[in-house]
């Protein structure tokens, strides 16, 4: 750190403490604050920065192209919705994929939020940009046809209505076109409320008041102009109400001279204007204060602002050396927000998908890195359960967002995932699946002729097994033949022949874990044609894993402890440090992009030859990480040193990280160990 920037963070410091020990009310706090910031952002000091690569690091993230699919992708598909839905859920919406005027003279001709999002750049490795839009494509919300998608997409995913931001400068308004295009056409059904982004224009495109392109002019007569404008939505049929009531937003209320006075006048306006009573609330992005001391009726909380989890930028490798940005854990964004204390006040709850917003600030962004579409199911299903405690007779919950595209925040599909944040948010909206007690063997078939002896273990240990098999294209027909022919009742999943057993396996283990599979037995039809041995390791890891004496019991042991993350066979279980050879810089890559610990090397083990029982619960950090399939090296026949590899040396690291434990048979039964002795399937590297 410079000496500036250390001079810089102890007057921050030392400013921030006298700041909170001044006993002063909490709208006057935030007033003071957002004026400091507005003035002075230049005395924020730099967070922690990321490392750069040395000479002998090789780059993790593959040139192929910015779209390809990941683990975990969904596509489009039908389900039902409880009825009544248990909650709304109210998603921010962004109307700026349009152009107008005002954006062509300050940013370019044609210019629309698209513009960002297609410059965006990774700046480390595992930094996912630039994210694109999948089956709405580039939309031009101009078109009546674009909204309208948009808007039954929501209704088939439990989206109850969106919230859009509206742009009122003093009498002029900015990107008012789909708002108004919703008003004219009844066909536009699903419900609107309307959130005056009240705050100036700036080129920062953070409201601040420096370079501002368009600016506020707050004032009693700009009070009454902006609700007169606004009654034209209160009043329509469609329009998003509380106990009746037109529900209206305000961005930054601390920008309002007065927003007490604001809201008597609003209210005043409407009573003798025929709209009767309206549901004030404000946006939880900057003010953090009780609404009834400032004429409101309620708070909505809008993550990630208000929010300060510490940086991970420092652990970050960095593609873009000169990046400046700040890198953040978005599950501790979402563990801090379910474990906050409620406030004494209304507030409705609101959750995050995520938040990148690189394309808005090249080289500069703020990422909320380790986002998960399950980890926001879980989120928005705590956010469900506080909405219908809090406000049983109309329970909302606020989404930040349905399409922040240029903020990472979105919930529409995209090239990477698909309708995996849709399908999240249905999933939240529904019961909670029962977990499925029948034990699921998933088998990776490269050599069909060896089928037949895999199917022949599962039936001998006398277990009822769900069976799925993966394979190849060029091995499917082989591999159905197999089936039929045996009399086999498996699911036959084809993959690309890229990433051996594993890509397949963590493909199948996503789907099993939003299903409620707790138990899994991964097997593979391992040959190993590079060795002599090949049939003699894949025959005695079945034995130890799946002989009738030993599989009904470490099934039972799944079923009783809830820890119990892995189980290896024994003399499988071998250090990191035997095998570490040309993986080393993989599982530095992987355990950086999981957002887990380093190995300790000396310490650490990995399950050898990829076979074992496991809880998918226990993978879910890894499964989390929706690794890309072009991460995944192209088949070429190696031997080692590929991201297959790595994650084979992965597993029970993110097992661990998890809070679930990996054992062997002999301890998980209470068998005797046998004597530890050289491993005599590979060959030990430095």
């Amino acid at each position: 750190m410079s000496a500036r920037d250390f001079a810089k963070r102890c007057l921050f410091t030392v400013l921030r403490a006298g700041f909170r020990l001044t006993p002063i009310p909490g709208a006057t706090r935030d007033r003071l604050r957002q004026r400091f910031l507005d003035r002075h952002v230049d005395l924020l000091p730099r967070g922690p920065r990321g490392q750069s690569p040395g000479a002998s690091h090789a780059e993790h993230r593959p040139r192929i192209q910015a779209a390809a699919r990941a683990i975990g992708f969904a596509p489009w598909r039908s389900g039902t919705l409880p009825t009544p839905l248990p909650a709304t859920v109210v998603a921010f919406y962004l109307p700026q994929f349009h152009p107008i005027p005002e954006n062509d003279a300050w940013w370019g001709k044609g210019f629309t939020e698209w513009h960002n999002v297609t410059r965006a750049l990774p700046q480390f490795e595992g930094h996912v940009q630039p994210r694109l839009p999948g089956e709405l494509g580039f939309y031009d919300l101009r078109l009546v046809d674009a909204m309208r998608r948009q808007m039954q997409l929501a209704r088939d995913y439990g989206v109850g209505a969106f919230c859009s931001y509206f742009y009122w400068f003093a009498g002029k308004t900015l990107l008012e076109a789909p708002l108004q295009q919703w008003l004219a056409d009844p066909s536009l059904d699903l419900p609107l409320c309307l959130c005056w982004a009240n705050e100036n224009w700036s080129r920062r495109w953070d409201g601040r008041a420096d370079d501002i392109l368009i600016g506020q002019r707050h004032s009693p007569a700009d009070d009454l102009a902006f609700i007169e404008h606004a009654a034209r939505y209160l009043t329509d049929l469609r329009y998003l109400r509380v106990d009746g009531k037109p529900l209206l937003l305000v961005y930054r209320p601390g920008l309002l001279p007065d927003p007490k006075a604001t809201a008597q006048r609003w209210r005043e306006w409407c009573r003798v204007n025929g709209i009767g009573e309206i549901h004030l609330a404000y946006v939880q992005s900057f003010d953090r204060v009780d609404p009834r001391t400032i004429g409101f009726d309620a708070a909505v909380e809008f993550p990630p602002n208000n929010t300060t989890p510490a940086p991970i930028t420092a652990r970050q490798h960095l593609l873009n050396p000169d990046y400046r940005g700040d890198v953040h854990d978005w599950r501790e964004l979402a563990r801090q927000s379910m474990a906050q204390p409620e406030p004494a006040y209304p507030r409705y709850p609101g959750v995050n998908p995520g938040w990148d917003n690189e394309p808005r600030r090249s080289g500069g962004g703020r990422v909320f890195a380790h986002a998960s579409p399950r980890g926001y199911r879980d989120w928005l299903r705590h956010a469900i359960g506080a909405a219908q405690r809090r406000f049983p007779a109309q329970p909302l919950v606020f989404v930040n967002a349905w399409n922040e595209w240029a903020e990472g925040a979105v919930l529409e599909p995209d090239t990477r995932l698909g309708y995996a944040w849709l399908d999240a948010t249905r999933q939240a909206l529904q019961p909670m699946p029962p977990a499925d007690p029948r034990p699921c063997a998933v088998m990776h078939i490269w050599y069909p002729e060896l089928l037949e002896e895999l199917a022949a273990a599962l039936r001998a240990s006398g277990i009822d097994w769900r069976i799925v098999i993966t394979t190849a294209g060029e091995r499917e027909q082989a591999v159905r033949e197999q089936v039929a022919r045996l009399g086999l009742d498996a699911r036959i999943d084809v993959f690309e022949n890229r990433g051996r057993d594993i890509l397949p396996f963590l493909h199948v283990a996503n789907r099993l874990l939003d299903e409620g599979v707790t138990t899994v037995l991964k097997l593979h039809g391992k040959r190993s044609t590079h060795r002599q041995d090949g049939d003699t390791w894949r025959r005695e890891l079945l034995d130890k894993l799946l002989s009738p004496e030993r599989a009904g019991r470490i099934l039972a042991a799944f079923g009783s402890d809830h820890t119990l993350g892995l189980v290896h066979a024994e003399g499988h279980l071998q250090p990191l440090d035997y095998y570490w050879g040309a993986n080393e810089a993989n599982v530095d890559y992987l355990t950086r992009r999981l957002g887990i610990p380093a190995p300790e090397v000396s310490r650490d083990n990995f399950i050898a030859g990829t076979m074992f029982w496991a809880r998918p619960a226990a993978l879910r950090v890894l499964l989390d990480a929706h690794l890309g399939v072009t991460d995944f090296d192209a088949e070429a026949g190696q031997l080692d040193g590929t991201l297959a590899h790595a994650i084979e040396r992965v597993f029970s690291l993110a097992a661990t990280a998890a809070g679930f434990r990996t054992t062997g048979v002999p301890a998980l039964l209470g068998l005797a160990e046998t004597a530890s002795t050289p491993y005599p399937y590979a060959r030990r590297s430095g």
